[in-house]
């Protein structure tokens, strides 16, 4: 195992996470960066454990073909993404200004 495979890797390739990163304002974008490079620092454990990212299963939306689950973690106050786990990847598959609405329709 290389020296870095033990921490969290990102897929950031997700033409809507680009397209949704872009759309914030400046300084959400910002703090939306530096929870990404904090996510890089961290293993899977930690990031599990972390009370700011608040990893959470979520269940009102139904993941893609081959994808076990899908997750919503905090990037910032007012920002919070969806994606999923595959193997040490974190793909990350949107990010959304509105806390509530990453987790569809209640």
């Amino acid at each position: 195992m290389s020296p870095s495979a033990k921490y969290v890797q990102l897929d950031l390739n997700s033409p809507e996470f680009q397209q949704s990163w872009f759309e914030l304002e400046a300084d959400d974008a910002k703090r939306v960066r530096a929870a990404l490079k904090k996510i890089l620092k961290l293993t899977w454990q930690d990031v599990y454990k972390d009370k700011g990212l608040h990893w959470e299963k979520i269940q009102s939306i139904q993941p893609p073909t081959g994808v076990d689950a899908l997750y919503t973690f905090r990037l910032s106050k007012s920002a919070r993404a969806v994606g999923y786990r595959q193997g040490n990847f974190l793909r990350v598959l949107l990010v959304i200004a509105d806390h509530d609405g990453a987790y569809g329709k209640k």
